[in-house]
């Protein structure tokens, strides 16, 4: 048997990261999760190992280019880049400055655009970069700056595709709806009752929901698919009255 490939999941120390980085390792990739937190790397690594797959743990912050250059360098037979990593906050636009845009930029995009350039310059015809987005891209209150940097990632991912088609690299992008994580259940202003009365289905998503979706674009199955963003959103993003 050959040596395995690599992918290589960015925010995969907890919650959506660690899923994708688990469904990745069943699929029988060698995981790279990479994360801010280097103890919830270790431990979605001790995660995958447990279950029988391989991977390592990076301590990464992803607004360093130098080691973001180092960590992808030392990637053998990159097949696959998830740019999972990502900051968020609540902020009324009335309180929002010019630094909340710059520093949601600088991490949900600009560093975004390093991974994957990087990447790109390594990874044989065939790899594949999925980019997590969010259906804020379509628009939401209390959110102005993130919701556009989400946006930005939409549009980055389509140009992207056309840009990296010569090469045979494939790029995509899951824009995931209200999950429920650690992260969200932590907030001091969600009200999970409330957020699952607005979904069609009277349900919230799973990191699992989202792992699937990356697992599927990233998979020889979606070997005909580039440019394209989904929303994995439970159908929130339908909009429209229920029972009407």
């Amino acid at each position: 048997m050959g040596q395995a490939q690599t992918s290589i999941v960015t925010g995969g120390g907890a919650g959506i990261g660690r899923a994708i980085a688990l469904h990745l390792a069943q699929a029988g990739d060698n995981v790279i999760v990479a994360d801010l937190n280097a103890s919830g790397a270790g431990e979605t690594v001790a995660l995958i190992e447990q279950a029988g797959g391989s991977g390592q743990a990076a301590a990464l912050n992803i607004t360093d280019r130098a080691a973001v250059d180092d960590l992808i360098g030392r990637a053998c037979d990159l097949r696959c880049l998830v740019n999972n990593a990502g900051i968020f906050d609540v902020k009324s636009f009335d309180t929002l400055s010019a630094d909340d845009f710059r520093r949601m930029y600088e991490v949900n995009l600009v560093a975004l655009f390093g991974l994957c350039q990087s990447a790109a310059r390594v990874m044989p015809r065939g790899g594949t970069i999925v980019n997590i987005a969010s259906r804020a891209m379509l628009g939401a209150a209390q959110y102005v700056h993130y919701a556009t940097s989400k946006a930005a990632v939409a549009g980055f991912t389509r140009s992207l595709a056309l840009e990296l088609a010569p090469k045979g690299i494939r790029v995509n992008a899951v824009a995931p709806g209200v999950i429920e994580t650690d992260m969200l259940r932590a907030r001091s202003d969600t009200n999970l009752d409330a957020l699952r009365a607005l979904q069609p289905g009277g349900e919230l998503g799973t990191p699992d929901d989202i792992a699937a979706a990356v697992e599927f674009l990233a998979s020889p199955q979606a070997k005909f698919i580039t440019g394209q963003v989904l929303l994995v959103d439970g159908g929130r993003s339908l909009g429209g009255s229920l029972g009407i």
